[in-house]
Parts: C-alpha cells; sequence; structure tokens
C-alpha cells in the first residue's frame, strides 16, 4: 500500500529530533519549578494565614521596641547627656587648671569634690550614671586621684573608664600603670604598659609606654623583653625623643642576656 506524503514534507534529521528532545526537556524542567514554586506560595500563604494573629503580634512587639529606642534616645538619654554635659563644666574646668599647675592640688580636690554648689566629678559619676559624661568623668577623677598621689582610688576610677578614644584610651590604660608602680607593683604596671603600648599605634602614647614598659622589664630582671620594647621604639619611631634614649637601655639589656 502506498504511504501518502504532504507536499513539502521533509523527514527530521536527527539533530532536529535531538532539538526537539531538548527543548521538550527545558519546558518540563520549567513546568516542575513554577509547580515547586506555585506550591511553596501556597504553603507559605496557608502558614500565613494559620499564623496570622502570631505574626502580627511579632511584627508589633518589634515596632514597640524599635519607637521605644528611638524614643528613649530622643526624650531620656539624649535630655540626660546634656543635663550632664552641663553639670560637669565647673569640674572640668578646675581639672584644666589643675594640670596648668595653678594650685593644683586644692583644684584637684575641686575637681573631684565640686564647689559652690557646683558637682565634682565624683556627683557626676554617681548622678548621671549610664552617660557618657559619666564615664569621662571616671577617667578625671583617676588623673585627679593619680596627681594627689591616692593610687588605689585611680586605679579604680581609671579602670572603670571605657572609651575607643585614639589618646585617652591608652592614656587610661597607662595611668593605670603608673599608678602601680607607686604601689610598688610592677608586674601590674608592665602588663598595663603592654596594653596602653599596642592599643593605638602613635608616636604620643605608643613609644612613651613601649619605653615605660622597657624600663620595668628591665626593673623585673626580664632583658629579653625589655630589648623587645626598645627596638620596637627605634624600629617603629625612629624620630621620637624615646629613640634616642633607648639606645642606652638596649646596651644594658644586651648586658643583662649575655
Amino acid at each position: 500500500m502506498a504511504t501518502y506524503k504532504k507536499r513539502g514534507y521533509k523527514p527530521k534529521t536527527v539533530k532536529e529530533k535531538d532539538t526537539e528532545i531538548e527543548i521538550d526537556e527545558q519546558d518540563s524542567t520549567t513546568a516542575e519549578i513554577f509547580n515547586t514554586l506555585d506550591e511553596t506560595a501556597s504553603k507559605t500563604e496557608d502558614f500565613v494565614a494559620a499564623n496570622q494573629k502570631y505574626i502580627f503580634i511579632i511584627i508589633g512587639v518589634v515596632a514597640a521596641l524599635v519607637l521605644g529606642y528611638l524614643g528613649y534616645k530622643e526624650l531620656v538619654a539624649k535630655p540626660a547627656q546634656i543635663e550632664a554635659s552641663n553639670d560637669m563644666f565647673q569640674a572640668k574646668k578646675h581639672f584644666n587648671d589643675a594640670v596648668s599647675g595653678v594650685s593644683s592640688d586644692s583644684l584637684y580636690n575641686l575637681a573631684l569634690n565640686g564647689s559652690g554648689g557646683k558637682f565634682g566629678m565624683l556627683d557626676i559619676i554617681k548622678e548621671h550614671s549610664g552617660t557618657q559624661t559619666a564615664n569621662l568623668a571616671n577617667y578625671y577623677a583617676g588623673m585627679s586621684y593619680l596627681n594627689l598621689k591616692k593610687y588605689k582610688e585611680a586605679v579604680s576610677h581609671l579602670d572603670d573608664f571605657k572609651s575607643d578614644d585614639q589618646i585617652l584610651a591608652p592614656m587610661a590604660k597607662g595611668a593605670i600603670g603608673d599608678a602601680f608602680v607607686q604601689l610598688n607593683q610592677n608586674e601590674e604596671a608592665l602588663k598595663y604598659y603592654i596594653e596602653a603600648a599596642n592599643m593605638r599605634a602613635n608616636e604620643y602614647s605608643a613609644c612613651t609606654f613601649l619605653y615605660k614598659a622597657g624600663v620595668i622589664a628591665l626593673d623585673l630582671g626580664k632583658p629579653k623583653e625589655a630589648l623587645g620594647f626598645f627596638n620596637r621604639i627605634k624600629a617603629e619611631y625612629p624620630k621620637s625623643a624615646e629613640a634616642a634614649n633607648a639606645e642606652v637601655f638596649i646596651g644594658k639589656a644586651q648586658a643583662m642576656t649575655n
């Protein structure tokens, strides 16, 4: 029996058949993906519908927390900080005048305890606890006590001071080291000098406390450790005043190691 062929019909090549198969497979894969997405969306809708009450509660709690934080920051924390800064103005002036060297002991005492009905640093710490100003007051109180030779009180307040400031942070740690030297606790002093030196890589504080660490290390009979500190000064801060004096101590440390 003869087979009828349509006019213009051409048998498909193997390549064309393979292409059709690939297209069919792609269409099938795409359909599966969309079906999966539809199922996932449907499950999500079912979950939301079933837990709508709890979702709204969670959203409400989060919104309340955010609004509460913003409200606290603007209505409580900010005004408290402004008030604390105003209250510390006179005490800070006494401290700055004491640093200038005019009747320093009495001025450090005024900075700590206040005068003329104005707050001192100790009042700021107590009355404005939790503010940045109270934290800063710990630094001023610690430095005041250090200059008044009340070293235990100095350590206490300086240790309470927390800061990322480039200058004040290492200065506070180094001052604790100074206080421990005066208390004849050189091991503790060395620990704080090293911490202060490593906090910030600057010529103002780092080389100063590396130098002090080196001197104390020699005093403790740790010449190799001391040599490391003095060599760091020469390598990292060659133009500093400490670098010029480091040579003498390097010679002393080398002699002690031989």
